[in-house]
């Protein structure tokens, strides 16, 4: 590792060599001022190259690639099959053609930058811009698996956590309304009953998807008036479906109108009755949503998302995502007055603070509504008090 120092007036500069950058190609060095005496400099280069070295036991031979595999293996028993694919694509797609062949003694937060912005301004497909969220995903596998570096030894400091990723502004939230979720159940009814049954609970409890293919009659309180979510499925790889926890890994118990109810109660008598067809039994392990007469499998989620488009087609909602049923869910409650923590508790969200990052504009306008209220009261109250002074005013006897 190369360095040298030279005097800068009072000071001395410091300049230890970190290697070409992985994105311009171009070599980069590290510079630092110190003040003191040329044998105390000298020592302080001596310092800055080991530190520029990397400081970590397995520095010196191992690339951005390597961590970032071993990362995964690690990551990958804890993440669901869904985003250990994505995390994987990510890897293949952007970082590994880059960063993978870089020595993690070398990688340096200006480097990063570097490769974010190049990312930014042509990484996309065909030398398209890469959207800022997609850069920001990229710089948070990059961050996690270099953090994971530093508890292994590998990395004296993280370079990501210096770095600066683009800023993703906030997509603002635009729930179908009312009138288009009804119109959108009641056709799935009409073309597909277990469909229209599976929007309306998607549309009244704020389920994710995975939640509610996973669901099982089992689940379903005895008076129909509640049901459990405790777990998820997903699709992992050659479309193999896989249980999971739920993404907090807790459950929750979601109370049902009565409406909901009575729906779920006929697709009961629905399924029943297919089995009984077929000659086999519905036992309370079923799942609620599945292909099967005893419903031993339970739907596919990307099944579900392609019926679904399906439906949309017919009632003119192009834009309305499947997702969106969860937003429309958790916006109405918002606006109808509920409790934040109530509304996160019904959607199954780590804590209240997340769902007052995904919903603050909703609960911003549920705010103005209050102060309105409020405001009336109050008004309404003073005009109250201002009658009931002149009326004794005048019953008041003169002297």
């Amino acid at each position: 590792m190369k360095g040298h120092l030279r005097k800068r007036g009072e000071a001395w500069e410091l300049r230890a060599y970190a290697g070409r950058d992985p994105v311009t190609k171009r070599q980069t060095y590290v510079t630092r001022t110190f003040r003191g005496g040329k044998r105390e400099a000298q020592d302080a280069l001596a310092k800055l190259v080991t530190e520029v070295a990397g400081g970590g036991q397995a520095a010196q031979d191992t690339t951005v690639g390597d961590l970032i595999r071993a990362w995964l293996d690690l990551a990958g028993r804890e993440l669901s099959p869904t985003t250990s694919r994505g995390y994987e694509w990510i890897v293949k797609t952007y970082i590994s053609p880059t960063l993978g062949s870089v020595p993690l003694a070398k990688l340096r937060p200006a480097q990063l930058d570097r490769f974010y912005a190049r990312l930014r301004d042509e990484g996309g497909h065909d030398g398209k811009p890469l959207s800022a969220a997609t850069v920001r995903q990229v710089h948070a596998i990059i961050r996690r698996a270099l953090q994971q570096g530093v508890r292994w030894g590998w990395l004296a400091t993280n370079p990501a956590a210096l770095a600066s990723p683009p800023r993703v502004r906030n997509r603002q939230l635009t729930p179908p309304a009312p009138t288009g979720v009804v119109k959108l159940v009641a056709t799935a009814e009409a073309e597909d009953p277990d469909l229209g049954c599976y929007l309306l609970l998607a549309a009244t409890t704020g389920a994710r998807r995975g939640e509610l293919c996973a669901l099982r009659w089992s689940d379903i309180d005895p008076s129909g008036t509640a049901l459990t979510i405790s777990r998820a499925v997903v699709e992992a790889a050659h479309s193999t479906i896989v249980e999971k926890d739920t993404k907090t890994h807790a459950a929750r118990h979601i109370a049902l109108d009565d409406g909901t109810a009575a729906v779920l109660e006929s697709h009961r008598k629905r399924c029943m009755e297919r089995a009984f067809a077929c000659g086999v039994k519905l036992a309370p392990s079923a799942h609620v949503f599945s292909g099967d007469a005893d419903g031993a499998r339970p739907w596919p989620p990307n099944d579900v998302t392609k019926r679904f488009i399906r439906v949309r087609k017919l009632v003119n909602l192009e834009n309305v995502r499947l997702h969106d049923l969860r937003h429309f869910a958790a916006t109405r409650l918002l606006a109808a007055g509920v409790p934040v923590r109530t509304v996160s508790g019904r959607l199954g969200h780590a804590n209240a603070a997340t769902t007052l990052g995904v919903y603050a504009h909703f609960v911003e306008e549920s705010d103005r509504d209050a102060a309105a209220v409020l405001g009336a009261l109050l008004t309404r109250s003073g005009a109250d008090d201002s009658v009931d002074t002149s009326k004794r005013s005048r019953r008041s006897p003169s002297h």
